[in-house]
């Protein structure tokens, strides 16, 4: 438990893929109405058909880690490569008991990826 704890604080702490992205094609505000939480995804298909990705937001650890821990593994992808990031691959980095106790909070980032993924298309 302590090393999933570890690995969101340092995304927390030291966020990947963080700030505006310049001449981005998609943009796209996600938020838990609840709690406050808010992620904006950032999109921006490179000729390569590869993307960058960044995003900005606000909240709790575990939904500004979690956007960070998305981010950094989506950038660079492709959309098919990042059509296959799921829930499974967030409970793999930041635990069981994250997922299932803060499942809106860590889940706010992937879902607003998607989101953004299928208005990109």
């Amino acid at each position: 438990m302590q090393e999933f704890l570890d690995y969101i604080l340092d995304h927390y702490h030291r966020p990947r893929q963080r700030g505006k992205l310049e001449g981005a094609d998609v943009i796209l505000k996600g938020g838990n109405p609840g709690c406050g939480d808010v992620v904006v995804i950032y999109l921006r298909k490179e000729p390569d058909g590869t993307l960058t990705v960044r995003f900005e937001g606000e909240g709790c650890t575990v939904s500004q880690a979690c956007a960070s821990i998305v981010c950094e593994a989506a950038n660079g992808k492709n959309l098919k490569e990042i059509f296959n990031l799921n829930y499974e691959f967030l409970k793999e980095r930041v635990g069981p008991d994250i997922m299932r106790s803060r499942f809106k909070c860590a889940t706010l980032g992937l879902d607003t990826l998607k989101a953004a993924l299928s208005e990109l298309e």
